[in-house]
């Protein structure tokens, strides 16, 4: 049964890939039917039966008509011919460097009866797929067959022989999974190189990227408008093309995908629901590393150079809290798949690295403001800095917009951020600071500088405790801060925005742009982790980090990282998780008492000066 599963599966792939190239054909003969016309006129002059004055205006006009459209199809096809697809950015792994990597995954296709990859590349993403890289633009699309030099005949040029795709392994799973459970996750993968060596399947594939990269071609900004204008016609062109064989290259893909896990069944049975388990835990745990480690740490110029053996101790961290991934941990015994090469920490510090290019828009490699941290490190280099460095753009962004009051010294407190947000209602005088005494009835944006700076209201955005939107939440009000949360929130954004617009992105370690060789000149970063923080976001981490800076300097306590949510504080040995919520209500509507209750509950003195970087 498995055998007509498989070739049920090829031949419908087949059949769908010879549609795509019947798209091909049909343009093909419409682009030679004003040729053919005028061949019928030629021939009907030299036979005596079209003359005239009428039929040679005719065969005049049809054959420039034909002229122009030969040149625009060859034009065309060779654009979509040369044309560079685009080509995912990952990690190279030569087999040097992982040669059990390499013999599993030969063996694996030696017993599937495919062709097996010809090379294996690692992404920074819990995926894995085949990627064709044979367009002379992504390097020499064949490769010498072995003892092809000892030919009659090819002395100088050696028989080549196709090259089979490259096999792209999530680097997550190399870390999380066993060996038997790898070997079970890319089964289905390897399997299908087979179909990818069919003649009809690899030209329509081929045809589709053609397409697809000229599209990308058109997209270019030129400059003259002839360009303009021949750019405007290619892209028409290829979409037109594009539309036309859409549908049947989606079931070519599916019936390669089906025939490919249809042979892999034969493969690890017993392993594949297992490793499947595997595949959405490692998922789970690599997205909240990214966005709870790792960006914290990109943000500050910094980035974690091992971020593989991260979702180790995060997965493992999940699994012990979490009580359905019970007995996931006693896995840790048998041999993880990172053993099958030979330097597991180079391999992971590169694929770090183009992690913070993906997914941040990291530069290409290490220098002054963006350097490596190891995780012994990371409280120290990246909590604790980011914490001050949040302190003290908070008080920047409040100097800029008034005089101090006499009560507070030069000296950052944390009782100044109390006293700035705090309002206080008076019957007779309306809101009052208790720093300043009453508050005029038009607010501070009238009367402080850079008020222009005000937003009419706060954006409601998603909730860090609830994740709810303002849309979402009955009781979530369209302007939930006060107006001095709201000036102090825009003119931080306003400063975020300004340092974040004065460093350069993308530049090299000698400051010059890298070529455009693995994402063809996309703008980074092509996959970004998080939208922007809204306002009210950026208040919040501004104040919780004044509020962790003077935990640290007047109650003893000590930056650390949770595998899971990131950036923590420990308090007396314990995590200090309920701040948010009182944090949010100094800045939601003017209330100091909770957090006030909750520093003196922890000994955190406000009025005492916090270092500042």
């Amino acid at each position: 049964m498995t055998g007509i599963g498989v070739e049920a599966g090829a031949q419908a792939a087949r059949s769908r890939a010879l549609a795509v190239l019947r798209v091909r054909g049909r343009a093909l003969g419409v682009a030679v039917l004003p040729a053919a016309a005028e061949v019928i006129l030629l021939a009907g002059a030299a036979t005596g039966h079209l003359v005239g004055p009428g039929w040679d205006a005719a065969r005049w006009a049809v054959g420039v008509l034909a002229v122009l459209v030969l040149l625009a199809t060859a034009g065309i096809a060779l654009v979509v011919a040369r044309a560079r697809p685009a080509m995912t950015p990952t990690v190279p792994v030569a087999e040097e460097s992982a040669p059990d990597l390499y013999r599993m995954v030969r063996d694996l296709a030696e017993r599937l009866a495919v062709p097996a990859p010809s090379a294996i590349a690692l992404t920074p993403d819990c995926d894995s797929w085949l990627e064709d890289r044979t367009h002379p633009a992504h390097g020499p699309p064949v490769r010498t067959g072995p003892g092809a030099a000892d030919l009659p005949g090819e002395g100088r040029r050696p028989r080549r022989v196709p090259v089979a795709p490259v096999l792209v392994i999530g680097s997550p799973f190399l870390w999380w999974m066993r060996v038997g459970e790898l070997r079970a996750v890319i089964a289905p993968v390897v399997a299908g190189t087979g179909p990818s060596a069919q003649p009809d399947i690899a030209a329509a594939r081929r045809f589709v990227r053609g397409l697809d990269a000229t599209l990308a071609v058109a997209a270019t900004p030129r400059r003259g408008p002839l360009a303009r204008g021949a750019c405007a016609v290619l892209g028409r062109v290829a979409r037109l093309l594009l539309g036309a064989c859409r549908e049947h290259a989606a079931q070519m893909e599916r019936g390669v995908a089906a025939a490919a896990a249809e042979r892999a069944q034969t493969v690890d049975y017993g392993l594949r629901i297992v490793a499947q388990e595997q595949v959405g835990l490692a998922y789970a745990g690599w997205d909240r590393l990214l966005t709870r480690v790792a960006l914290p740490a990109w943000r500050m110029g910094r980035w974690p150079s091992r971020l593989d053996a991260g979702v180790v101790a995060a997965l493992t961290e999940l699994s012990r809290r979490d009580r359905l991934a019970e007995g996931f941990t006693s896995r840790l015994g048998e041999r993880p798949a990172c053993d099958l090469l030979e330097e597991p920490g180079s391999v992971d510090e590169a694929t770090s690295l183009l992690a913070a290019r993906l997914f941040h828009g990291g530069p290409a490699g290490p220098r002054a403001d963006w350097a490596p941290v190891d995780w012994q490190s990371y409280p120290e280099e990246v909590v604790d800095r980011t914490w001050r460095a949040d302190a003290a753009r908070l008080h920047r962004v409040l100097d800029s917009l008034g005089p101090r009051p006499a009560r507070h010294t030069a000296a950052p407190t944390l009782a100044r951020i109390l006293d700035h947000l705090t309002e206080l209602t008076d019957p007779a005088t309306g809101p009052t600071d208790p720093a300043t005494g009453p508050m005029d009835p038009a607010g501070p944006a009238a009367t402080a500088p850079g008020a222009a700076l005000v937003p009419a209201r706060i954006d409601a955005d998603t909730d860090a405790d609830t994740g709810l939107t303002a849309a979402d939440d009955p009781d979530e009000d369209d302007d939930p801060g006060t107006e001095r949360s709201a000036l102090l929130a825009a003119g931080l954004s306003a400063e975020v925005a300004r340092e974040e617009n004065a460093v350069p992105r993308g530049a090299t370690a000698a400051g010059q742009s890298p070529p455009c060789t693995l994402w063809d000149g996309g703008a980074l970063p092509l996959v970004p982790l998080q939208p922007p923080r809204t306002a009210r976001e950026l208040l919040t981490d501004h104040i919780t980090a004044m509020v962790c800076c003077a935990a640290v300097d007047t109650a003893g306590a000590v930056p650390a990282l949770d595998w899971l949510d990131g950036p923590s504080l420990l308090l007396h040995g314990e995590r200090a998780a309920d701040l948010t919520p009182r944090v949010l209500s100094l800045i939601e509507e003017g209330d100091p008492g909770p957090l006030r209750d909750w520093l003196a509950a922890a000994g955190i003195r406000p009025e005492k000066p916090i270092r500042l970087v």
